[in-house]
C-alpha cells in the first residue's frame, strides 16, 4: 500500500467544479493533492482530523499592487499567509514608474524571501501616459528580457487607452510579447464604454478591474473580459459590483485588492475581507470562495492550483466558521504556514528624491475667483470636477476654510526639472497645516495639500531629507513622518514597524482636521494625481480633464 505525506479528514471540502462543500477527504504528497476521495489504497505518514472544520483552496489575489501596501514583498508575505492568500498577481508599475528596472528586479528578488507566491505581470505603462514626469519609460524592448524569470506570468492593466485605439506599436508589441510567451494581457477599462471595451479586446486585453456599478461589470463581462471585484484602503467597490454576480456568469469574477495598505491588511483582512463581504451580502460561501480561488486563477492561466482536486498544488485554508472566514491554518504547498520567516527587506538604492521648490513655486494667481477644484470621492479614487467660487486675497488664492477648499501642489522629484503642478482640491477638512507624500500614482511625484505655503513646504523638505515619505505638519513644525526608503514608496522596516507609523501618521493627521475623515486622506490623495482615472487630477504640468484628456487651467475666465 502506497505511503503518502498527509491525509486530512472530516472536514467539509470545497469542490469548485460544482461549487458545493463536500464531506470527503483529501490526500496530499510531495506538496501536492493526490485525491479527494474519501477511501483511497494509501496510508499517510500524518493524518489530520479536521471534523468540523472547512477546507477552501487558497485565495489568490487577482490583481494588487503590491507597493501600496507600503511594505517589501518579503514582509507582506508574512501577512497575507496569515489571511489566507497563498498567490498574487502582482503589477509591479509603481516602483517601476520610480526606478524601471531595476524597481522590477528590486521586487523579484525581495520576493523570493517569502513562501508567498508572487506572480509578476510586466507593467505595461510605464509611464502611464506620455506627458507624465515619471522616473523611467520602459518600452517592449526593456521588458521582454524579464519573461526568463520564472515569476513573470504576463502583461498587466493597460491603462492607456488612447495608444490602445491609435494601434501604438510599442503597447501593441508589449501585448504580443505576452502572448508568445503563453501568457495574457490584462486590460483597464476605466470609464470606457461598450464600443470601447471591443477595441481593449480586439488589441487582446481579457480583464479589467474598475468597474464600479454593476452595469460597468456586466458590460466587461458581456465583452469576454473577467472582472475583478475590488476591495482596496480607498477603491471600495465590492459592495456596489456584488450584484453583477450570478450563478450563469460566475466563472468571470474573481476577487482583488489592488491598493492596500499594511495597515488595512493586518486589521480588515486581504482577499478574506472581500469573501466576508460577499457572503455577509447574500453570496453563497461556494460561490465566494470558488471566485477568491480557482477563478482567479483561471484569469491568469494559473493552472496548478485554485482547486482541492488531484494534480493540484496543496495550497488551501482551513476554517473554523465559513460564514464569517474564520482561518484556523494556511498551508502552502502541503505545508502549514507556521512562524513567520525570519528575513528583513533586501537593500534599495537605485534612486533618490530630487527637487528644488520654493514657495514662489505654490503661487496661484486669479482674477475672478470662479476655477476648477478636485473633488474627493470618499472610498474612491474617481474624482467630481467641482466648479467653485473663491474670494482672491491681493491676487492670490488662500485657502477657503469654510468651503474647505485647498492648495493642492505637485513637485516634480525624479529628475530635479523643477516643475510644479498647482491645483484646489476639495474633501480633506484640514484646519490648519499640511500633508506630503513620495507615493502619487502612478508617476510618483512628491503631492501635499495644505491650509498654507509654509506648511506644505515644510512637510515637502521634510520627506526630501527622508529620501521619501509621508510627513505631516503644522502650522509650526513636523508633527510624524513615516520614512519610505525604498524608492519613496516602501518601508524598509518591518510590517508591524510600518503599521506603527501608519497610526502615527493618522493621528497627526486628526490633529491638524476640522473633524476626523471616514477614509485614508494619505492614499485618497496618492490617486489625485493619476490623470488616467476620471474625472480631473493633478500632475506636476498641472491640472489634468480626464474627460477632454486635456490640461485645463484652474481658473476659469
Amino acid at each position: 500500500m502506497e505511503q503518502v505525506d498527509m491525509v486530512i479528514t472530516g472536514a467539509q471540502v470545497l469542490n469548485v467544479f460544482t461549487r458545493e462543500f463536500e464531506a470527503t477527504s483529501l490526500w496530499i504528497n510531495d506538496g501536492h493533492i493526490i485525491s479527494n476521495l474519501q477511501d483511497e489504497p494509501y496510508t499517510a505518514k500524518t493524518t489530520v482530523d479536521a471534523s468540523g472544520k472547512w477546507l477552501v483552496p487558497g485565495m489568490i489575489d487577482a490583481h494588487v499592487h503590491m507597493e501600496s501596501s507600503m511594505v517589501a514583498p518579503s514582509e507582506l508575505g508574512k501577512v497575507l499567509l496569515k489571511h489566507g492568500v497563498t498567490a498574487i498577481a502582482t503589477d509591479p508599475h509603481e516602483l517601476a514608474n520610480v526606478a524601471g528596472v531595476a524597481g522590477i528586479q528590486y521586487l523579484i528578488d525581495d520576493a523570493r524571501q517569502t513562501p508567498l507566491d508572487v506572480f509578476f505581470m510586466l507593467p505595461s505603462s510605464v509611464p502611464c501616459v506620455p506627458f507624465d514626469d515619471n522616473g523611467a519609460t520602459l518600452h517592449a524592448a526593456a521588458l521582454r528580457p524579464l519573461y526568463n524569470q520564472p515569476e513573470v506570468r504576463g502583461l498587466a492593466e493597460v491603462m492607456d487607452y488612447g495608444a490602445v485605439e491609435r494601434g501604438d506599436q510599442d503597447t501593441l508589441a508589449k501585448i504580443r510579447d505576452a502572448n508568445a510567451h503563453g501568457y495574457h494581457a490584462d486590460g483597464h477599462a476605466a470609464g470606457l464604454n461598450p464600443h470601447q471595451l471591443n477595441v481593449m479586446r480586439n488589441a487582446g486585453l481579457d480583464t479589467d478591474h474598475e468597474c464600479c456599478t454593476v452595469e460597468e461589470a456586466l458590460n466587461r463581462v458581456k465583452a469576454g473580459m473577467y472582472v475583478f471585484l475590488r476591495e482596496g484602503t480607498v477603491e471600495r467597490d465590492v459592495l456596489a459590483t456584488l450584484g453583477a454576480v450570478n450563478e450563469a456568469n460566475a466563472s468571470r469574477f474573481a476577487f482583488c485588492t489592488d491598493d492596500k495598505t499594511i495597515a488595512d491588511l493586518m486589521t480588515e483582512g486581504s482577499i478574506d475581507y472581500n469573501v466576508k463581504l460577499a457572503i455577509q451580502n447574500g453570496m453563497r460561501p461556494a460561490l465566494a470562495y470558488t471566485l477568491a480561488s480557482y477563478n482567479a486563477a483561471q484569469a491568469h492561466r494559473l493552472n496548478d492550483r485554485g482547486s482541492l482536486t488531484a494534480g493540484q498544488l496543496a495550497d488551501l485554508v482551513m476554517l473554523d466558521d465559513v460564514d464569517q472566514v474564520k482561518i484556523s491554518q494556511t498551508m502552502k504547498n502541503g505545508r502549514w504556514v507556521a512562524a513567520e520567516p525570519e528575513t528583513k527587506p533586501l537593500p534599495f538604492t537605485a534612486t533618490r528624491i530630487q527637487q528644488h521648490a520654493t514657495l514662489a513655486d505654490f503661487k496661484l494667481p486669479l482674477t475672478t475667483g470662479k476655477v476648477n477644484v478636485i473633488g474627493v470621492q470618499p472610498n474612491h479614487i474617481e474624482t467630481d470636477h467641482l466648479i467653485k467660487q473663491v474670494t482672491p486675497d491681493n491676487g492670490e488664492f488662500q485657502a477657503d476654510l469654510k468651503q474647505d477648499i485647498l492648495k493642492m501642489v505637485v513637485v516634480e522629484r525624479h529628475h530635479n526639472t523643477g516643475k510644479v503642478g498647482v491645483g484646489l482640491v476639495h474633501g480633506f477638512q484640514l484646519k490648519h497645516g499640511a500633508v506630503a507624500g513620495s507615493v502619487a500614482h502612478d508617476a510618483h511625484n512628491i503631492v501635499a495639500v495644505g491650509t498654507d505655503d509654509l506648511a506644505i513646504l515644510r512637510a515637502i523638505n521634510q520627506i526630501t531629507k527622508t529620501d521619501g515619505g509621508i510627513a505631516v505638519s503644522d502650522d509650526e513644525q513636523i508633527l510624524a513622518t513615516m520614512p519610505l526608503a525604498i524608492g519613496g514608496l516602501l518601508s524598509a522596516e518591518s510590517y508591524a514597524t510600518a503599521a506603527e507609523q501608519l497610526g502615527t501618521i493618522k493621528t497627526a493627521y486628526n490633529q491638524i482636521c476640522d473633524n476626523p475623515i471616514q477614509y485614508d486622506p494619505f492614499i485618497t490623495l496618492s490617486f489625485l494625481t493619476l490623470p488616467v482615472i476620471p474625472t480631473i487630477k493633478l500632475t506636476a504640468r498641472g491640472l489634468f480633464d480626464y474627460d477632454t484628456f486635456d490640461f485645463t487651467p484652474v481658473e476659469i475666465k
